[in-house]
């Protein structure tokens, strides 16, 4: 999971890898004879059929990771959605309630703001502890304040605020949700096969064209780990409705 949380290092790890897969191939082929006619018709079928099912491979690989993203991009506008619902709902509480509560809330869009810029670290953890201490504090407050004076208008603020709470925890899953180890291996194994194949199969050493296959490889399984990955790659979810709900609070 190191080498996936972090894409670029993936990308230098795996490249050098699959480019000596290829060189191995060069060096056994050297050792042998030429093919004969059968023989190259057989070897280039196998060939054939080894890069199609690498390129099968990443493509759902690929189709995985985007439907990951676009799932994470989608309960970051949930999740918002929810806070700013349940914001306009705490109005119904009665008392001094709304208020309290109200800044709470405040201040745990904030803290999801923090969750999605986050990267791997120690300040995750912290992040996740004061987020949860804030969600039984809210929850603690509303139904303190609906139990006071129940009423449909109170039912209905509390029913909010548990979609808050559940808006978080779907997030949660969500970025837990990543692209299996196996199909990692699986991956990157019929990736070395294939490279070693192309290289048994050459005809002379060319420095240059055997790297054009570890290179495309390497930067289809970089795109792939860098979507995947929530926290680690280029390609990240930005918590735009949060920061306009944030900025909407500010402006009250």
């Amino acid at each position: 999971m190191f080498l996936l949380n972090l894409p670029r290092v993936l990308f230098v790890a795996t490249f050098p890898s699959l480019w000596c897969a290829a060189w191995i191939g060069m060096l056994l082929r050297s050792r042998r004879q030429e093919f004969s006619e059968s023989t190259r018709s057989d070897f280039n079928t196998v060939v054939g059929a080894t890069l199609t099912l690498l390129g099968l491979l990443i493509g759902f690989t690929f189709s995985m990771a985007t439907t990951r993203y676009d799932l994470r991009k989608s309960l970051e506008e949930e999740e918002a959605n929810a806070i700013s619902t349940e914001y306009a709902r705490l109005d119904l509480l009665p008392g001094g309630a709304p208020a309290g509560l109200q800044k709470l809330l405040r201040q745990y869009t904030d803290l999801r703001i923090q969750f999605y810029e986050s990267r791997y670290g120690s300040n995750l953890q912290k992040i996740n502890a004061e987020t949860a201490k804030m969600q039984n504090q809210l929850w603690d407050t509303v139904a303190t304040a609906a139990k006071a004076q129940p009423s449909p208008l109170s039912a209905l603020a509390s029913s909010g605020m548990n979609d808050v709470l559940n808006a978080q925890g779907y997030t949660q899953a969500a970025w837990w949700n990543r692209i299996p180890i196996a199909a990692w291996s699986l991956m990157f194994l019929i990736a070395v096969l294939s490279n070693l194949l192309i290289g048994y199969g050459a005809h002379g050493k060319k420095p240059i064209l055997s790297l054009i296959l570890p290179l495309a490889v390497a930067l289809s399984f970089f795109l792939i780990a860098d979507i995947d990955s929530p926290r680690g790659g280029i390609i990240r979810v930005h918590p735009q409705n949060l920061y306009v709900l944030a900025e909407s609070f500010k402006a009250q």
